[in-house]
This record gives structure tokens, sequence and C-alpha cells, in this order.
């Protein structure tokens, strides 16, 4: 049970040990897998695999589990990418509100003049139109809008890489 605390801590304090990179790797490829299958393929027992990964999760190291989705195979045709130029006092305000919209997948505040950076999936142009049109052309504090369609999809990844 030392050994156990001294790991929470440990992690805790934002280490990670070899184990755990392991752990992660494994669940990056299938993040299905059950806790005796990785508990085989890492060399820990079971429960010691469920409370590495427990703890990672309670430490938000692993944020969370989810399904990565091709959007062309369930009718989103428009993948774009959008740079937000935004007067600084309105910057989190509009970040606020822009992370709340479903079509919105990801968004970063970057340098540069107050920008945002985000990416958004639409069923067709029609729908992104509405969406620039309805809401976020009308959002108070929006300098300049910047946006560029996806035409082909090379790689895409979930997370970061170990």
């Amino acid at each position: 049970m030392i050994k156990l605390s001294k790991y929470i801590n440990e992690l805790a304090s934002g280490t990670i040990d070899s184990t755990d990179r392991e752990i992660i790797r494994e669940l990056n490829k299938n993040g299905r897998i059950s806790y005796t299958d990785l508990a085989k393929t890492i060399g820990l027992s079971r429960v010691a695999i469920q409370a590495r990964v427990n703890t990672l999760m309670d430490n938000g190291v692993i944020e969370r589990f989810t399904a990565v989705i091709n959007p062309e195979k369930i009718g989103i045709q428009v993948s774009a990418f959008f740079n937000v130029e935004v007067e600084p006092k309105y910057l989190h305000e509009i970040a606020e509100q822009l992370s709340e919209e479903p079509w919105v997948t990801s968004l970063y505040h970057m340098t540069g003049p107050s920008k945002l950076h985000m990416h958004a999936l639409f069923a067709d142009n029609r729908e992104m139109e509405n969406f620039m049109k309805d809401k976020l052309y009308v959002l108070p504090g929006i300098a300049s809008v910047e946006s560029q369609v996806l035409i082909k999809r090379y790689k895409s990844r979930m997370g970061m890489r170990l």
C-alpha cells in the first residue's frame, strides 16, 4: 500500500512513470481494451491496472474515453478551420460562447492579436453559412474571421502521442 500512495503522490506532482506511459499507449491504440487484457499486455495485475487507470483519470492525465467518429460516414460534409480575431476585452466571453456551440469541435487561444483558432463540422455549406451568419458574426467584439474548408483529411489524431 505504501508503494501505491507514493505513486499517487508522484502522479499528483505531474510525473508519470514508464508503466503509465505504456498504459496510455495501449489505451490510445484501443480505448475499449479490458483491464484484464491490458494487465496481460503490461505485466501487472488487473487490480493494479484498474487502480492506475483510475488514478490517471482522477488526476486529469486521462481526460475522457470517447469514440472517434469519421464525420464523412455520418453525413458531415464540411470540415472548416477558422481564425477569429477578437477585441481583447471580449476574448474570454466569445471563447465561452463558441465552446458551447455543437458545431465547434476544438477552440484554442493562439498567439497573435487575440486570435481564436477554431475547428467546426457542418452537414453542408448552407449549415456553415448559417453558423457564420447567425452565431459567429453577431458576437460583439469580433474583429475579423478567416475560414478555410478542408479538402482531404490525411491524418487525424485525438489526444497526444507519448
